[in-house]
């Protein structure tokens, strides 16, 4: 299933919207209901970012160093991010996502 156009009250600040300012650029990909997917277009201008930021409020000298950084010259970006050990779980049915991670962590274990 592929879920796009997400609500920007959710949570994604950052994410820019094309025509309607209540709906993010985004999107999610799902396996047998578990998300394995998520990616979305990037707020590149620094004012609707301080304006956002603002709203949500964040303090905007906390995170100063990535508004200066699109005064600067970061171009317009986006992208995904997959869940590799989920898609592995999912796709080969596996009870517990630790069967399909070479190094799994919890709290009990944070090294190899």
């Amino acid at each position: 299933m592929l879920v796009y156009n997400m609500c920007l009250t959710v949570g994604l600040m950052f994410t820019k919207y094309l025509q309607n300012p209540k709906l993010s650029n985004s999107y999610d990909i799902f396996i047998r209901g578990q998300e394995i997917l998520s990616g979305a277009q990037r707020v590149h201008e620094p004012k609707l970012i301080e304006e956002r930021a603002a709203a949500w409020g964040i303090d905007v000298e906390t995170i100063a160093s990535y508004v200066d950084s699109f005064r600067n010259g970061a171009l317009p970006h986006g992208g995904g991010g997959i869940g590799m050990e989920r898609v592995v779980m999912l796709y080969l049915g596996l009870p517990n996502i630790r069967k399909s991670s070479m190094f799994p962590r919890d709290p009990r274990r944070i090294c190899p």
